[in-house]
């Protein structure tokens, strides 16, 4: 499959690095030092265990001009950046191209083909000019859940933490031919992915955690395992998830972990850095 990844930082190269050596002909966008980088010595994967794994046979850009049509195109960049991008991404194009989105947090589409009393509703705060929705047609998205944690602790090398579940879905909660495509491409490339009947409670799931553990690690420079530790901080955090809740039943979601189970979880990552107190 074709695959162009947008925006090769830390899940971006993750992904890049694990599908190109998988056999898919993978394109990455991005710019400055990490592209100079990926393009003179290829992108590094260090996992976890200190495994290394050296992609050279991918393409590595600045031009979506330049990288073409492809089959799947992966949106790795943080949600803020993706209205300058948007437009770019018609260049990308063929009529049967899916977009996969990856970002933390309530994506924009939410309420895209989601079949409920909001159905179609735009979310003005998170697409406010309604550049997202005019260039990145519903019809095209999958959504994904991202658990991998990953850093960059030098252009063009990227630091596996722990994780390898993707779990994705149809935002109508089909299992469609090109999920299942999306899928089997995913395995293949050592993931661990399950198609899901309801992406959105999954997208509920991983935020319950970054809006309450992204926060204070921002605001403290604590890790997971330290908020987790310290009872102020994981009580913050408990508190800030119960509010969430109260807002996700309203949506007629159910979570399928306690707040203690979930806090438990990121405890058990470690000392790692969020994305946000990373950024």
């Amino acid at each position: 499959m074709r695959v162009c990844i947008v925006g090769a930082g830390a899940i971006g190269g993750l992904i890049a690095v694990r599908l190109a050596l998988a056999g898919e002909e993978v394109t990455v966008i991005d710019c400055g030092a990490h592209l100079e980088a990926i393009r003179r010595n290829g992108l590094k994967l260090i996992w976890h265990d200190g495994t290394e794994y050296l992609a050279t046979n991918l393409h590595a850009t600045d031009s979506f001009a330049e990288a073409g049509a492809h089959d799947c195109i992966i949106l790795a960049l943080k949600a803020h950046h993706l209205p300058a991008v948007a437009p770019e991404l018609n260049a990308l194009y063929t009529p049967e191209t899916t977009v996969v989105t990856v970002q933390n947090g309530i994506p924009w589409w939410y309420f895209q083909r989601h079949g409920g009393p909001y159905d179609g509703r735009r979310l003005e705060t998170l697409d406010p000019d309604g550049v997202l929705e005019k260039n990145i047609d519903p019809q095209r998205i999958i959504g994904c859940v991202v658990y991998p944690a990953a850093d960059v602790p030098t252009p063009g090398v990227i630091h596996h933490v722990e994780g390898d579940r993707l779990p994705i879905g149809e935002l109508d909660g089909r299992e469609s031919e090109r999920i299942r495509r999306l899928h089997d491409m995913l395995v293949g490339a050592g993931f661990r992915s399950r198609i899901l009947d309801d992406i959105r409670a999954e997208i509920w799931l991983k935020a319950w955690g970054n809006l309450s553990f992204n926060p204070i690690s921002a605001l403290t420079h604590a890790t997971l395992e330290e908020i987790c530790r310290f009872p102020e901080t994981r009580a913050l955090a408990a508190t800030m998830m119960e509010e969430a809740q109260a807002i996700a039943h309203k949506l007629g979601i159910t979570f399928r972990h306690t707040i203690e189970k979930r806090i438990a979880g990121a405890q058990s990552v470690g000392a790692h850095k969020t994305s946000m107190l990373q950024d």
